[in-house]
């Protein structure tokens, strides 16, 4: 009889081309359903907490999914990441309630985005870190980074013509900090808009580099159109991090 499972899913997003599986495009959905159909011997369908674009990465991506099978559930991440690629891994799999969904149970999603603010570029931090040459006001970063606390209509930071008709979302969490040599923003919300987290750090770069004051940023946050927004910045320095149940817990893993 088929169980319900939840996975914790974690990707180096440089070569792929999103997570959604797509003609003739290497994605992370159609790599992972592989895999799991491999080990498991039958038809893998995955529900995804959230979907990610090209060149974005996740340490903390979740999915579910039914599979009738007699492996534990520590077998099946063991086994599924032996024959993933190497930019790719089922870091943990448990048994869920049957009506567990990965998407529309998530309480909470949490997004970091990473800048080396340094003259000289790191060789190490080129596929996960944006590197920004010109000097950043790290203390403009963090006011503005407060602003977005709250519940703002965040329709500046989605493209003109996109699927959403509700542009209110609630941000728990939106601050910048200095980490092991980079400048890190974590955004913590009840949900996405798409292409959000990548405007918003744009502008506030923007803001950060004396284009932008805080004011005009502030104003944004209240409604206003995308083409009065800064650029979205870089996918290669996204990464999903975190996402939040009330009933979900993989164990020694953020």
């Amino acid at each position: 009889m088929p169980v319900k499972y939840a996975g914790l899913v974690e990707y180096e997003g440089t070569n792929f081309a999103g997570w959604a599986a797509q003609p003739g495009a290497r994605t992370v959905e159609e790599t992972l359903a592989g895999a799991l159909g491999t080990v498991l011997r039958q038809p893998v369908r995955l529900t995804v907490a959230g979907r990610t674009d090209a060149g974005v990465h996740a340490s903390g991506q979740v999915v579910s999914f039914s599979a009738d099978t007699g492996f534990a559930p520590g077998s099946i991440s063991y086994r599924a990441t032996a024959v993933l690629p190497d930019d790719l891994a089922l870091r943990r799999c448990v048994a869920v309630r049957e009506g567990f969904d990965a998407r529309r149970d998530a309480r909470t999603r949490s997004y970091e985005y990473r800048i080396l603010n340094d003259p000289i570029r790191s060789p190490l931090a080129r596929r996960t870190a944006l590197h920004v040459p010109k000097e950043l006001d790290a203390g403009l970063l963090r006011k503005a980074a407060v602003l977005g606390r709250g519940e703002h209509d965040f329709r500046a930071f989605t493209p003109a013509k996109s699927h959403h008709v509700r542009f209110a979302r609630l941000v728990e969490e939106s601050a910048w900090e200095e980490r092991g040599g980079l400048l890190v923003y974590r955004i913590t919300a009840n949900s996405f808009l798409y292409g959000m987290v990548r405007a918003l750090v744009g502008t506030m770069m923007e803001v950060a580099d004396g284009r932008r004051d805080l004011a005009d940023f502030s104003r944004l946050l209240e409604g206003g159109e995308r083409s009065e927004a800064g650029p979205a910045a870089p996918a290669r320095g996204l990464t999903l991090v975190c996402v939040s149940y009330d009933d979900l817990h993989f164990g020694g893993m953020a």
